[in-house]
């Protein structure tokens, strides 16, 4: 039980040690704002969305197994005569082919925004081939699957400020405008609250019925609306904490996320925010079935100057606080990545999630490691996790920001872990199929352009039995949300840490409907195809298994010893021929006396 204490003790006081590998990754193309993430052309490896030329141009770079890791393609980019605020990929006609949702901003003053389709098809994007929206919305739309078709659709606020959804279906036509029920809502008046500009809405499942959710931000407060068959029904509402208002608070709120903090199997609502306008006086609020929790982060530096978060200033990244999650260091729990400020610097850190003695009823907080991402310590805008290697661990891409030429820069960061850790990644598609365009193979043999893109709102969750026998269990939500950067990954990592074991069980929930996988081996890249929707006995899993050091290591001892082994076995067995014929030369030489 000692050396079992001192293993995870040892793992728990690892260093993270990270290589800037931004050569490799993007090659010679650094300009650009990434803006959203998916696998476009369905080869399984993540794509980038990015932004340039002044905001008004979007470039598709594509993920490969050999540097540099993220290129160019060819017709994959397209240029618009207004600035590119928000970048949605997905499957917007139900043809298989991943299509690209561009929201420009028209109106700054009165956050009026228009949008576009690219249609995409066979690997390409053809930019005289869009579809122009006309939908005037007031701020940035979210995806959602509204009616379960795996078609993706808008959640937002139409030019009148109504909340609205816009469905879309397979003929390439304008959506169908379906306005949210007001009867179903918890007020009285006619119109529902408005939807804070910029928002946090976000798409999942929040009461454990494998139906994703909605999680609505408004000007007052946080709203849940269970999703049905029919579409949405007010559920409850959260209040700000501190009974803080959006309007009359002096401070900075942020974005809110949801993560499975504790690892319980239960989603949690975090939500940074700054006390004073300046925000030096930072800190992230948990929300919990017992209420809202102040984690006790320490914003003071090695150097004791003082961090906080960066204050809305209405550019890309710092529009509002964002926090984005990922398990870094394959323990298990998320951690964070935030950009902080202080005199003036900018630069984004690693908030690594660790146990908490004096949290109350609430066992965790983020400890802010100032090393982490070292030895770079430039000025960075924005840090977000991505798997450049396809290893399941995470690494990172880093915005920064040169002064001089006010020109973004894109770095890449490689997560390099002191100890060997266990993983499962997961990615749920949408699940279509086009008879037009059969089977080819794809990157490692793999399939693509067969099952369907990336699909927002899926639950997965995972039990599993530790080292020590303790039963751990967590939960995520795919791509969740896709306004203001969110930069969800269209992917899912669950760490587990050194433990060894098999994954007891993988649930997989979409659309109302759920399948369990059992007995998932560590280390496994799993791809499921809900196909049929309706029937998930049926749902199919690719599964993919990346052998880990400790694998590697242990064959490598057992080939070892298996050689020393025979080695010893052929030095006796010679050693025991030459006695026998050191013997019969004895015996052919002795005198036999019986002969005379």
């Amino acid at each position: 039980m000692r050396v079992l204490s001192l293993c995870l003790l040892t793992i728990s006081l690892a260093v993270v040690h990270c290589s800037d590998i931004t050569p490799a990754v993007f090659g010679s193309v650094l300009d650009g704002l990434p803006a959203a993430f998916g696998d476009f052309d369905s080869d399984e490896l993540t794509d980038v969305f990015v932004i340039h030329n002044d905001k008004k141009t979007v470039e598709i770079l594509l993920g490969a197994d050999q540097e540099p890791l993220l290129r160019p393609g060819q017709n994959l980019s397209c240029t618009f005569d207004y600035p590119i605020v928000s970048v949605v990929p997905g499957d917007f006609d139900g043809d298989v082919f991943m299509d690209v949702l561009i929201i420009l901003l028209v109106d700054r003053y009165n956050h009026m925004y228009n949008s576009y389709i690219l249609w995409g098809g066979n690997g390409q994007l053809n930019c005289s081939d869009t579809l122009n929206l006309s939908i005037e919305m007031h701020g940035q739309p979210l995806a959602i699957d509204y009616n379960q078709d795996m078609i993706i659709d808008l959640f937002g606020m139409d030019k009148d400020n109504v909340r609205t959804f816009w469905v879309f279906n397979a003929n390439r036509t304008i959506p169908m405008a379906i306005r949210m029920n007001v009867t179903d809502s918890h007020t009285s008046n006619r119109e529902l609250p408005h939807i804070r500009s910029p928002h946090s809405n976000a798409f999942l499942d929040l009461n454990g019925d494998f139906m994703p959710d909605l999680f609505i931000t408004t000007d007052k407060n946080f709203e849940i609306w269970h999703g049905n068959n029919e579409g949405f029904v007010y559920q409850s509402t959260i209040d700000l904490p501190y009974n803080l208002s959006y309007v009359e608070f002096s401070g900075q709120i942020g974005q809110s996320l949801y993560l499975d903090v504790e690892l319980t199997g239960k989603m949690d609502l975090i939500l940074p925010l700054c006390f004073d306008k300046l925000c030096t006086n930072s800190t992230i609020m948990i929300y919990t079935s017992d209420g809202w929790h102040n984690l006790p982060i320490n914003f003071r530096d090695n150097e004791n100057s003082l961090w906080g978060f960066i204050p809305g200033n209405g550019q890309p990244y710092t529009d509002t606080i964002t926090l984005r999650g990922g398990d870094f260091n394959m323990d298990g729990y998320p951690d964070l990545l935030a950009t902080l400020c202080s005199n003036q610097r900018k630069t984004s850190f690693l908030l690594l999630n660790v146990p908490c003695s004096i949290c109350g009823t609430f066992n965790r907080t983020f400890e802010v490691r100032w090393n982490a991402l070292n030895p770079f310590y430039n000025a960075t805008v924005m840090a977000t996790f991505y798997d450049f290697y396809q290893d399941g661990i995470l690494d990172v891409i880093l915005v920064g920001l040169d002064k001089n030429t006010e020109k973004y820069r894109m770095m890449a960061f490689k997560n390099s872990l002191d100890y060997d850790a266990n993983f499962v990644k997961v990615m749920v598609l949408t699940g279509l199929t086009n008879s037009m365009y059969p089977i080819s193979p794809g990157t490692l043999g793999r399939k693509k352009r067969t099952y369907g893109t990336n699909l927002p709102g899926p639950s997965i969750a995972y039990k599993t039995t530790t080292q020590n026998g303790n039963p751990r269990s967590a939960i995520a939500a795919q791509l969740p949300q896709s306004a203001h950067f969110s930069l969800n990954l269209p992917f899912t990592t669950f760490g587990l840490g050194r433990t060894p074991n098999f994954v007891d069980t993988l649930t997989i929930g979409v659309s109302g409907k759920s399948r369990e996988w059992p007995q998932i081996i560590p280390n496994s890249q799993m791809v499921v195809i809900p196909n049929p929707i309706g029937e998930p006995s049926k749902w199919k899993a690719q599964l993919f298994v990346t052998p880990s050091k400790l694998i590697l290591l242990s064959v490598a001892a057992l080939t070892g010893t298996c050689g020393l082994i025979s080695a010893i076995i052929m030095g006796l067995y010679w050693k025991e021929r030459r006695e026998d014929k050191i013997e019969k030369l004895q015996e052919a030489h002795r005198f036999h006396f019986d002969a005379m």
